[in-house]
């Protein structure tokens, strides 16, 4: 993977999304509690030295979320989720969307990000 721009943009969702996924990597015992603790504070770290940044949720969200709906979900089969990463992204003017999830992935082309 090539190198990103610093810093990373986040929303409070994103956040969410990192919490979670640390949390269920708990649940399916594929993570100790102690390595999920220390991943949590390396995040706060990075955030703190602005490898990451986090922007408020835009109030436009939900009015761009429903355009891609309509445009690009009767081709692409995008689940909701997938759809409001994609608007964060745009919203928030980022040239590149960093996903494992290849749903995500050709929402993001479709719109013009570079994955």
């Amino acid at each position: 993977m090539e190198k990103s721009k610093l810093p990373v943009l986040l929303t409070p969702f994103g956040e969410l999304e990192l919490e979670n996924a640390i949390s269920l990597r708990v649940f399916r015992k594929e993570l100790p509690l102690g390595k999920a603790k220390a991943a949590r504070s390396l995040f706060a770290t990075d955030l703190e030295n602005g490898v990451f940044a986090v922007r408020p949720l835009p109030a436009t969200l939900f009015d761009r979320a429903k355009r891609l709906v309509r445009s690009r979900t009767p081709r692409l089969g995008t689940r909701t989720l997938d759809v409001v990463h994609v608007a964060l992204a745009l919203l928030l003017q980022a040239d590149t969307f960093l996903t494992f999830d290849r749903n995500q992935a050709r929402l993001a082309k479709a719109e013009g990000l570079s994955v």
